[in-house]
């Protein structure tokens, strides 16, 4: 059984907005989370956030503290992730419509209010708790949804 796959994602409030994406290509899923992703071997956490939000979004920014730990797993599979989120601001940027992930997955970006997130799929769900009231938090192994 392969080892969990390790990702790391951005908390950003940007204007008392929370920045999330979706990453499913095509607009095949509601679900909308934090930008990020995997880690590539030889950089640091940090810097593989800064790298994957810049390719998610086409914003800089500065990363900060841990925030979060989540872990989900795909229970009739081997797929097994584990996330930590960063707190982090924009340093450099402005989402525009036009920006293309280079890798595809992300469809859609934006910045919520924390009313909007509520009405929104959203994982982990402890993710407006953390963002808004800046607490760390750790979620447990849970089932993958799409």
């Amino acid at each position: 059984m392969p080892n969990p796959r390790l990702a790391v994602r951005a908390v950003i409030l940007h204007e008392d907005r929370l920045l999330l994406v979706n990453a499913y290509a095509g607009d095949r899923s509601d679900l909308w989370c934090a930008p990020g992703g995997g880690v590539e071997r030889g950089a640091s956490l940090p810097d593989n956030l800064a790298r994957e939000v810049f390719e998610e979004t086409g914003l800089r920014i500065a990363v900060g503290a841990p925030c979060l730990v989540n872990e989900f797993h795909d229970p009739a599979g081997t797929f097994h992730q584990v996330e930590v989120f960063f707190r982090a601001r924009i340093v450099e940027g402005v989402l525009d419509e036009a920006w293309r992930d280079p890798d595809g997955v992300v469809s859609r970006r934006g910045f919520f209010t924390r009313e909007a997130v509520a009405a929104l799929r959203l994982k982990p769900s402890s993710l407006p708790q953390v963002a808004w009231q800046r607490g760390f938090g750790y979620d447990p192994l849970e089932a993958i949804v799409s």
